[in-house]
């Protein structure tokens, strides 16, 4: 089968590697007709500085978001023709098939394109970050980086309730993403002084809630500058080995709650992915609207590229295997 691998950094390439077979008891063989890039592609494994024997990767690695149909199955629960999305093992779904337990497995409805229902898991691990801020009414909330993690943030954000939602980030197509999505306002990071533009929004009181989803190790410490005094700051950034500081006096003067937030690591990383999929199934949210872009399998190189440069005011891109 057709796989794509990363041999060197900014180096992915499309090879031949044998199809997966079932060999547990509950296996489940998933046929891969769509998936996404996700920064955490980019900042952890396509674009990271690591070192030469970390090459290459395993094949399919590290693209994570993936959705398909169910051609073979040990599991009767998942019959075959069931369309899910999945969750593949070591992030290896860069492949035409992949054998998953049920576990990882997200049902979807028969309507709709898979392309747009791909989108809903990386907004269900933004949903599990979003409970730490608990009930959002009334709430002035902000969001730094409004990349496809960041804009699920703002969509949470207003679905909720929340009095002010505000999208920060470097660029302008993103900034105006966020306001289709619901952000009741934008900061221009790279033409704006952030934090003076908070003051502004807030009359001087700042944010309840900031959430980091830039993937820039100074992020943090730029929430904890935009919180209010017992706020909190959330985050959800991932930055590789990159070292991360920020300011601990402000922090503790703040007396600020500080909470990670990472779905992978608990013992339920696909609960809040299966609530996603039933909230656009009754169109209470849609991560669909997060996609910008489309492209095929043989073409996944270019599409990393794309969405590395942030090109052409890309978001997220569904990359549809042809059959």
């Amino acid at each position: 089968m057709k796989a794509a691998q990363i041999v060197g950094r900014l180096d992915m390439r499309m090879i031949e590697t044998p199809e997966p077979e079932l060999t547990g008891p509950g296996d489940v063989k998933v046929r891969i007709d769509c998936m996404s890039v996700c920064g955490s592609d980019i900042y952890l494994e396509y674009d990271a500085d690591l070192p030469e024997e970390h090459y290459p990767l395993e094949p399919g690695k590290p693209v994570h978001e993936c959705a398909g149909v169910i051609v073979e199955s040990r599991d009767p629960d998942y019959a075959e023709g069931t369309r899910v999305i999945v969750i593949p093992e070591d992030a290896a779904g860069a492949a035409e098939y992949v054998v998953q337990t049920a576990d990882k497995l997200i049902r979807l409805p028969d309507w709709g394109g898979l392309d747009e229902w791909v989108m809903c898991q990386h907004s269900g691990t933004a949903l599990y970050s979003a409970r730490k801020w608990g009930n959002a009414v009334g709430k002035c909330i902000a969001v730094l980086g409004q990349g496809g993690i960041g804009l699920s943030f703002t969509m949470f954000a207003d679905k909720q309730g929340a009095a002010q939602v505000v999208g920060i980030d470097l660029e302008e197509y993103r900034c105006k993403k966020a306001l289709e999505l619901g952000a009741t306002g934008t900061v221009n990071a790279s033409t704006d002084d952030v934090l003076e533009a908070a003051g502004a929004m807030t009359d001087g009181k700042l944010f309840d809630v900031v959430v980091d989803a830039s993937g820039n190790p100074e992020g943090l410490d730029t929430c904890v500058q935009l919180a209010r005094p017992e706020g909190q700051v959330i985050s959800f950034s991932l930055t590789g080995h990159k070292p991360v500081s920020f300011d601990h006096p402000a922090w503790m003067g703040k007396n600020l709650q500080l909470n990670a937030t990472a779905i992978a690591a608990t013992d339920q990383p696909v609960k809040e992915i299966r609530e996603v999929v039933g909230l656009r199934d009754r169109g209470w949210v849609d991560p669909g609207l997060l996609k910008t872009h489309e492209t095929t399998f043989d073409k996944l190189p270019e599409a990393y590229e794309q969405y590395r440069k942030r090109e052409d005011g890309i978001i997220k891109i569904a990359v549809n295997v042809p059959r």
